[in-house]
């Protein structure tokens, strides 16, 4: 089946299938949030981005696999409702930006721009975007084999950054960080997969980016 990045409330995960990992999507909790378990192929290891809510369901993605760590994108609470118990459930390592690390439930390890999160034989940089809050994150994985897959947490959606309360400095902060470590690096078939809703590519919303600035949202 064609992957499509379609998920429901409740419903069936979204799974993409590339040479060394696999992506599941899933749709989680009131505010739909999605949720993102990624698994090595070769080695089984699995990560999971954003225990956000719902851990029984995540657990049950998770299965019997075991998790050695769980990324959250940023310290707003709709993003981690389920990570004490998904924690404490798997032994997992929780793993946070450390601008945010005093905004979740549970300590949790600190990231920094240019660090890497293994999954197995494959890897996830972390970047840095400020601005929805100071310590948001993006992951990427550069596909040695296909194009590039950025998870973006609520910095980047289809359709404009995330949101900054109408905040001049934290907009100016986000979109010049999204414009200059995302579309300035990375190609326009890179697909990203964002904290709610559908996914995207870099192509689709880069003729947008004008349009983002001059409005300031």
């Amino acid at each position: 089946m064609t992957y499509s990045g379609d998920v429901t409330p409740g419903g069936s995960p979204a799974v993409r299938e590339l040479d060394r990992l696999t992506i599941s999507k899933v749709s989680v909790g009131p505010m739909d949030n999605n949720a993102y378990l990624l698994r090595c192929r070769e080695t089984g290891e699995q990560v999971l981005i954003d225990a956000a809510n719902e851990a029984p369901r995540l657990l049950d993605l998770i299965g019997d696999g075991g998790l050695a760590a769980v990324v959250t994108t940023h310290r707003h609470m709709d993003h981690w409702v389920a990570l004490e118990e998904v924690v404490a459930k798997t032994g997992s390592r929780p793993l946070v930006h450390a601008d945010d690390a005093e905004g979740l439930p549970i300590d949790a390890e600190a990231l920094r721009e240019g660090d890497t999160v293994p999954v197995g034989n494959c890897a996830l940089e972390v970047i840095h975007l400020r601005g929805h809050t100071p310590g948001s994150i993006a992951l990427l994985y550069r596909d040695p084999s296909g194009v590039p897959h950025l998870f973006t947490g609520d910095s980047l959606f289809p359709g404009g950054v995330g949101n900054t309360e109408q905040d001049p400095e934290r907009f100016g902060q986000l979109i010049d960080d999204v414009e200059r470590k995302l579309f300035d690096r990375l190609p326009d078939e890179t697909w990203f997969y964002p904290g709610h809703g559908k996914d995207s590519t870099l192509g689709a919303e880069r003729p947008a980016l004008p349009q983002w600035r001059a409005r300031g949202w």
